[in-house]
């Protein structure tokens, strides 16, 4: 196996790129323990010498990730890593469930290192492989993987996001069970939303995130508008708009919260029901296409046997004389 290694240039090559991913991932791995101690024993440090911190920080702030440190460091050495577009790439992170201030900067330079990444290692396994490489196939394949390297962060995104606004639309009907239970039993809005969030962790974890996050703001002396139209534009879901939107308006115009809730609850179990059957009408359409790709042409095959050999062994003698 070693010599087979040792005389093959591409499994050579192969095995070296393993060998450098596996050292670089331990180091990063040691490197990201390392710092969250540093950082731990740096914050026990302050705290027990009684400093204060800034009004200005905040724990966000404080738990910042190996990721955002070194888009830091990146942007420390010159490199400025802010979008042209910082808003509209923002909320599209946020839709994906990406809530850190430092997102849209990490996102960037992934698709920097994927342009660089991709192209180079295309280079080295072409090298590797012994065969003379064209100045064509240098243009055309490191171009193709360049924009592989720009355009998939932005798929792996836009899927991302889909995923989550589909679990919110899905489990969102649950949660307003529960709450319109709690609101019944005498419970306010505020203390509402924050049990139904910590009893849905689990079962609905993109819910109970995005209604811990409103009894956040709600408790940090947002008004009630406020936070729930911050909630609607952190899920991104029609659904969810509609229904900060009848909270706000029953909370201008005094009218009963429970009522709202089993109403807009009917509502959106509906939907999720005729949903649910859009999904079942479609099966025999999507099944047709593997049936007459796959299953016809066999059908067709055993009918048309038969007929096939009795004019192999009778007609054909007829015809030829025989």
């Amino acid at each position: 196996m070693i010599a087979l290694i040792a005389s093959t240039p591409l499994a050579r090559l192969v095995v070296l790129l393993l060998l450098f991913v596996a050292i670089a991932g331990l180091a990063l791995f040691a490197l990201t323990v390392a710092n969250r101690r540093a950082l731990v024993r740096g914050e026990l440090k302050a705290i027990g010498a009684g400093a204060e911190q800034s009004a200005g920080e905040t724990l966000r702030a404080r738990r910042t990730d190996a990721w955002t440190r070194l888009a830091n460091q990146i942007e420390r050495m010159g490199l400025n890593l802010t979008d042209t577009k910082d808003d509209v790439l923002r909320s599209k992170l946020v839709a994906a469930g990406f809530d850190s201030p430092a997102a849209p900067r990490i996102y960037t330079l992934v698709r920097l290192v994927l342009v660089i990444l991709l192209p180079s290692l295309y280079v080295f396994m072409a090298i590797g492989s012994g065969k003379p490489l064209s100045f064509f196939n240098l243009y055309l394949f490191g171009s193709i993987a360049a924009l592989l390297g720009l355009y998939v962060p932005a798929l792996f995104i836009r899927a991302k996001a889909d995923r989550r606004r589909e679990e919110l639309v899905n489990g969102f009907p649950d949660c307003l069970d529960l709450m319109l239970i709690c609101v019944e039993s005498g419970l306010g809005l505020e203390a509402a939303l924050d049990r139904v969030g910590v009893e849905m962790v689990l079962a609905r974890p993109a819910v109970a995130r995005l209604l811990t996050t409103t009894t956040l703001r709600l408790r940090a002396g947002a008004t009630r508008e406020d936070a729930l139209r911050h909630m609607a534009e952190d899920a991104g879901v029609d659904e969810i708009r509609s229904f900060a939107t009848l909270l706000i308006q029953s909370d201008k115009l005094g009218t009963s919260i429970g009522t709202t809730l089993r109403i807009y609850a009917a509502e959106m179990r509906e939907r999720r029901r005729m949903r649910a059957e859009e999904k079942a009408h479609r099966l025999p359409v999507l099944i047709s296409i593997p049936l007459v790709t796959c299953m016809l042409p066999t059908m067709i095959g055993v009918l048309m046997l038969p007929a096939a050999i009795r004019v192999v062994r009778q007609l054909v003698p007829a015809l030829s004389g025989g």
